[in-house]
């Protein structure tokens, strides 16, 4: 296992660097002139040549690129072109409310999801399983901003039980920090809910077909016993494997979520930087997902073995 945890780490490497070529490449040869956006509307020519040369835009792209790697080497993510700080320090900042808010959404998604698939592979058929079903389907269809603004109308703004917007960090105390991610961990794990709900039923259904299960039920072993014993652990693999799509997914509604419920996080940080055409912020946070999307890859090939152990490396 050691063994192939190490060759996987070392095909990082080739991953990341394609990665960060094609990042580089794109944002260069994609329309947009950050020192314009700095400059502003009166900005002369003088001025913007100034601004591009200060920030070593003007020089060859291939110059641009071999200075950038040098820093990556150096363990330096480069400086923001319009703050002037570090964009190390710049993710350090604005990481906690995304991992609070990711935590929280993969926390209540597992709580919620895996329960309730199974409750419907059990009923199947029935009117539990189907209303179930129908849950599943308006969760997966609706989008994340439809169902956070409808959050934010009936538990906010109509019943005044949470915030509207905002974000506190958990030093302020648990209370205010609970109180303002609940909204946007209930809005941004409904799609969730409802993918992992689905494939957790069908899993289960599946496996509740096979031999194990009537002989488990002739030994008269108790239902619930041989739901969550022997039929989802079977039915592991499958379940695991869209949990591990779910949080590689989570990035993406993370930069929705933050930006509807104003969380200072790191999605607002990617929308911030795209608006300006702040390269190097741009490009550390698409290297810094494309790593954590890696490493949870890693994470649920590590995990098939420990739920299945025919699976081996």
């Amino acid at each position: 296992m050691l063994a192939y945890i190490a060759r996987r780490l070392l095909a990082t490497l080739p991953v990341m660097a394609m990665v960060a070529v094609v990042v580089f490449a794109i944002l260069r040869l994609t329309p947009g002139d950050p020192a314009a956006i700095i400059a502003g509307d009166d900005a002369t020519n003088e001025k913007l040549a100034l601004i591009r040369t200060s920030m070593g835009l003007d020089l060859p792209i291939h110059q641009q690129f071999t200075h950038w790697v040098g820093q990556l080497l150096r363990g330096d993510l480069g400086t923001s072109l319009l703050s002037g700080t570090p964009v190390l320090d710049m993710i350090a900042d604005r990481v906690g409310p995304s991992l609070a808010l990711g935590i929280g959404t993969m926390v209540l998604t597992v709580i919620i999801a895996i329960p309730l698939g199974v409750i419907a592979a059990w009923k199947q058929g029935r009117l539990l399983d189907r209303s179930i079903m129908v849950f599943s389907v308006f969760g997966f269809s609706v989008p994340t901003f439809v169902i956070a603004y409808l959050l934010i109308y009936l538990l906010a703004i109509q019943l005044g039980w949470f915030p509207v917007q905002g974000y506190r960090p958990l030093s302020a105390g648990f209370w205010p920090f609970a109180q303002r991610l609940w909204l946007p961990i209930m809005a941004l794990s409904a799609v969730y809910v409802a993918l992992i709900a689905r494939i957790t039923r069908s899993s289960v259904i599946e496996v509740m077909n096979e031999d194990f299960i009537r002989t488990a039920r002739a030994k008269g072993a108790h239902e619930g016993v041989v739901l969550m014993k022997h039929a989802l652990r079977n039915a592991a693999v499958p379940i695991l494997t869209v949990i591990g799509i779910g949080v590689a997914s989570l990035i993406s509604g993370v930069v929705v979520t933050e930006t509807v419920f104003n969380l200072p996080g790191l999605g607002r940080l990617v929308v911030e930087a795209v608006l300006a055409r702040d390269y190097p912020v741009i490009q550390g946070l698409i290297l810094l997902f494309s790593l954590i999307y890696i490493f949870i890859n890693l994470t649920v090939d590590v995990l098939y073995s420990v739920f299945d152990p025919r699976i081996r490396y």
